[in-house]
């Protein structure tokens, strides 16, 4: 086997590894969206997949802000805010969001995109619950009952409903037992509880859905580490015959009667859930609190039609841009451009099939950057054939003038792309979102671009030029 040949072999199986990886793309997204939907539930995407960002797919963008006011005094607020990033990237991962975007932005902003989830109540109340599970001791006794009924008398005891900042009224407050708390309960009942936490939601090892409630209604099952199922196991055991109050983010689920010690470090959350209510909360108990509440700053929900809509614009202008460029290159370098725009279509294969290798996301923005691809890619062509025609015009044999207008071309090609590379990874480490969606297309095309545009061209002229006598070369 000549070394032509083996390069066209090697040419041969690149293309079919190509079409390959592009395959569970394709076939993905011929199926209709309900399809898709179902297939994504049971976690059946395909592992070789290229994915739909925000601007392309519709879901929803979410700019949280910490409530630093709310934080531990002792915390550090840059490692609060990266630890509630992870705590609810660990959210978004068990609720299998394909590509989610989470990230950090200014001191205390957290950016978070959802695509495919077009129901921002219920993405709100995954992401953005604080979750700070506590196990505290209801206060039972004769002096706390009648603070409760005179506290009931008073009517509405808390203030700042409805805003990030809701605290016990004054006359209320007055009514209540120095070491107790006033707490509301799921249903609007009160208690009072200790303000002694023996036991947090840090403790918990698992937690997961369970059917047991009243009538079989769905209830969560959680059980502590060791060393914490310890101390529940003790706390169990010395309050036997008393309540247990289960708090989450400062309301009252339930708060069951302690019959007997309770040893293994389990127990179950009632509190009249449905299937998925249970499961939204299962999801956020294992993920862990996060450091302090996030409040919602701004909220953007962009529709499944206007995704469509976008993805059809940009497959028209990529299709345009494709089509006069090929019909440019044709007329003006005949057969040359006719190599060039092979090598194009080779360019738009590869690169598509190594975005669905490594599971990248297709953005607007990346759109864009496939376009500035292709253009660059004819650049490249354009430099290598004008460079060709001068060493025809100085009376050079084509096969010499061809070799030539590569090798000459090859400098220039290569500090264009060098300096390209730069920006495109100052783009990717300092962007976020659709800025690292172009940053990666751009990349990648300029990697391909150098093979197809600069190699594959060289070896079809050598191919053509090998074994004959030309002494004219279209071009």
């Amino acid at each position: 086997m000549s070394k032509l040949q083996f390069k066209w072999l090697g040419v041969l199986a690149a293309v079919v590894v190509a079409l390959f990886l592009l395959y569970p793309s394709v076939n993905w997204y011929s199926l209709d969206a309900a399809e898709r939907q179902k297939l994504e539930s049971y976690r059946m995407r395909p592992k070789w997949l290229l994915n739909l960002g925000l601007d392309l797919k519709g879901g929803t963008h979410l700019l949280m802000e910490l409530d630093v006011a709310k934080l531990d005094p002792k915390a550090d607020l840059n490692d609060a805010l990266s630890r509630a990033i992870e705590i609810i990237r660990n959210r978004v991962d068990q609720l299998g969001v394909a590509e989610p975007l989470i990230a950090r932005q200014g001191q205390r902003w957290i950016v978070v995109q959802l695509p495919g989830i077009t129901n921002s109540a219920a993405a709100k109340e995954m992401v953005g619950k604080t979750a700070m599970l506590e196990f505290r001791m209801v206060d039972g006794s004769e002096a706390a009952q009648k603070a409760l009924s005179k506290i009931a008398e008073l009517g509405n005891p808390f203030v700042g409903e409805g805003s990030a900042r809701v605290t016990v009224s004054s006359s209320a407050a007055k009514l209540v037992p120095e070491a107790d708390e006033l707490v509301r309960g799921k249903e609007n009942s009160l208690y009072l509880v200790s303000k002694n936490v023996p036991l947090t939601g840090a403790g918990l090892e698992t937690a997961r859905v369970e059917t047991g409630g009243s009538y079989g209604a769905p209830v969560v099952a959680f059980k502590f580490k060791p060393e914490a199922g310890v101390i529940f196991g003790n706390l169990t055991a010395a309050n036997v015959g008393k309540n247990m109050a289960i708090i989450l983010d400062g309301v009252v689920f339930s708060a069951p009667t302690i019959k007997s010690r309770i040893g293994g470090g389990s127990g179950v959350i009632e509190g009249n859930f449905t299937v998925e209510d249970a499961r939204n909360l299962a999801i956020v108990l294992k993920a862990g609190a996060l450091p302090a509440p996030v409040n919602i700053i701004e909220e953007r929900t962009i529709g499944p039609t206007v995704g469509e809509d976008s993805i059809k614009a940009g497959i028209k202008a990529t299709a345009l841009a494709g089509a006069f460029i090929f019909i440019f290159m044709i007329v003006y370098y005949n057969m040359a451009g006719l190599v060039a725009d092979l090598a194009l279509i080779l360019n738009l294969v590869f690169l598509m099939a190594c975005m669905s290798y490594f599971g990248s996301t297709l953005t607007l923005p990346g759109i864009a950057g496939i376009v500035l691809t292709i253009a660059m890619a004819v650049d490249y062509n354009v430099l290598i054939f004008e460079r060709i025609r001068e060493e025809l015009a100085l009376g050079k044999p084509v096969r010499i003038a061809v070799d030539a207008g590569y090798d000459r071309a090859f400098t220039a090609i290569f500090d264009s792309n060098l300096t390209t590379l730069i920006s495109s990874t100052f783009l990717f480490q300092f962007g976020s979102g659709p800025i690292k969606g172009f940053a990666v297309t751009l990349v990648l095309g300029l990697a391909i671009s150098m093979f197809t545009a600069v190699w594959l061209t060289r070896l079809i002229f050598q191919s053509y030029l090998t074994n004959r006598d030309i002494e004219t070369l279209s071009i």
